[in-house]
């Protein structure tokens, strides 16, 4: 199987392929998509609006592009922000906060397959329970 790099795009497709997941809002009025659809929804990755917390070393600016991806546990956090190979990482306004950060213009550096995995890990530590039995039952390779 061929793997192929990431892209903002696949944001949308992977999520929305996910169980009961709509793009709604939160933090305001952030694109945060949900699950379950509805009042009961809680946000699993989100689209975060620039700010002073998040700032690009190199640069001095505010980053623009930041997705907010949740983490079943801080050791997942730990680990995907420790992973050399791919470009999430932390900032302290997110210490102790189980979400990775990244920028979307560096997805390119994350196969689609692990991105896929990253946000189906997301989905599932925010998803009723029911929900992710039985998608896991079933077999989240089906689609």
């Amino acid at each position: 199987m061929t793997s192929r790099k990431a892209t903002p795009d696949d944001i949308s497709d992977i999520c929305l392929a996910l169980p009961e997941v709509e793009l709604g809002t939160s933090w305001g009025d952030r694109p945060t998509y949900k699950v379950p659809r509805g009042d009961k929804g809680k946000g699993f990755l989100l689209h975060r609006r620039a700010h002073r917390s998040a700032v690009d070393p190199v640069t001095g600016e505010m980053y623009d592009d930041l997705l907010v991806i949740h983490t079943p546990t801080l050791e997942d956090k730990e680990a995907l922000v420790a992973d050399p190979r791919l470009p999430f990482f932390t900032v302290d306004h997110f210490d102790g906060f189980k979400a990775v950060l990244v920028q979307e213009s560096r997805l390119g550096e994350v196969d689609l397959e692990e991105l896929t995995e990253i946000i189906t890990d997301a989905w599932a530590s925010k998803a009723p329970k029911r929900l992710v039995r039985e998608f896991f039952a079933k077999g989240s390779t089906d689609g």
